[in-house]
């Protein structure tokens, strides 16, 4: 009896010591971590973001995504960023001839150097950006968690295992998010960032002719839409098209109007309404904020903030890049 208390308790003692631990790395990134040593850093990434919007609309999505794709791959450390040969995360499926903004990144942390040398992470640096694009195209905002550190590694075999893929079923995509500590509410609430942003038809035409090889169109596809795209996709699989039909380039709640209507793009975005598992998971989600876009605004930036959170380097780990193409030498 003495000995099953011990243990109990020794279990209960560990239970308690990780939960201290996750606490002090996430107590780590505070909203005024650079308040001293770059206090200027929140404006000047935002004047670089407003300036590469201005020239590109699309480049908020881009930058977005961007985030996402760094977040699920080892955590928030700007991992997607590097250079390197086909090893590297900007050669997984999910990021290869698709993941965009790079350069944009390079002029922001060119203009951060110029500012305070040295301080600011890449990973931080892309976490205000995504922030700020969702603002500048109509979002909703939230205080960043700062405070992460840079990666020394970038793995296209774990991106292409943790990144969710539009052609996957919903309790795979579900189980990737909670593989990093997201859930259902999560699951709905990001996938809403494609209110904004352009799909390659590659993406999704895989619904439009032969769905699962029944032959026909993926049914859940509303008519005219389905017609559309038929015509403008077959020629070219690298062209692309708005993920949001009629609300493109501002941030609102709109996609969800469009999943209740047959109108998601993506396979992996019609599911969260349309197939059997979504009506126990996902469905009631979609349905509520289609009617009601300031409960999206607030679970989207609450679910951002929770994806920035992802196992980051802080303290001594990890690094502060010169350079976020490259490690330091």
């Amino acid at each position: 009896m003495e000995m099953k208390r011990s243990n109990s308790f020794k279990g209960y003692s560990l239970l308690i010591i990780s939960s201290m631990l996750c606490l002090v790395v996430r107590s780590q990134l505070t909203t005024n971590f650079y308040s001293e040593t770059c206090p200027t850093l929140l404006s000047v990434v935002r004047r670089q973001v407003q300036s590469a919007i201005r020239t590109e609309m699309r480049m908020a999505a881009s930058l977005l995504r961007l985030h996402f794709h760094d977040c699920f791959v080892n955590g928030c450390d700007a991992s997607v960023l590097l250079d390197g040969d086909n090893s590297t995360e900007k050669f997984a499926l999910a990021n290869i001839n698709s993941a965009r903004g790079f350069e944009v990144v390079d002029s922001i942390k060119s203009a951060v150097e110029s500012t305070c040398s040295g301080v600011a992470s890449c990973a931080d640096i892309l976490a205000i950006a995504a922030r700020d694009s969702v603002v500048l195209s109509g979002g909703p905002t939230w205080k960043v968690l700062l405070g992460r550190r840079d990666g020394l590694i970038s793995n296209a075999t774990q991106a292409n295992a943790a990144l969710p893929s539009p052609f996957e079923a919903l309790d795979a995509i579900i189980q990737k998010f909670v593989n990093v500590g997201l859930n259902i509410t999560d699951v709905v609430s990001l996938s809403g960032g494609h209110t904004i942003g352009l799909a390659k038809c590659s993406t999704f035409n895989n619904r439009l002719f032969n769905f699962s090889g029944t032959g026909a169109p993926d049914s859940t596809m509303e008519a005219n839409m389905l017609s559309d795209l038929q015509s403008f996709c077959p020629a070219d699989e690298n062209k692309n098209t708005v993920l949001d039909r009629n609300s493109a380039d501002l941030f609102d709640n709109h996609y969800f109007k469009n999943l209740l209507n047959g109108k998601g793009l993506l396979g992996s975005d019609q599911i969260l309404y349309s197939s059997d598992l979504a009506t126990s998971t996902t469905k009631s989600l979609v349905e509520s904020y289609s009617s009601n876009w300031q409960l999206f605004f607030n679970d989207f930036a609450n679910s951002m903030i929770k994806m920035g959170n992802i196992s980051p380097l802080t303290g001594s780990n990890g690094q502060i890049r010169k350079n976020c193409r490259a490690v330091n030498s």
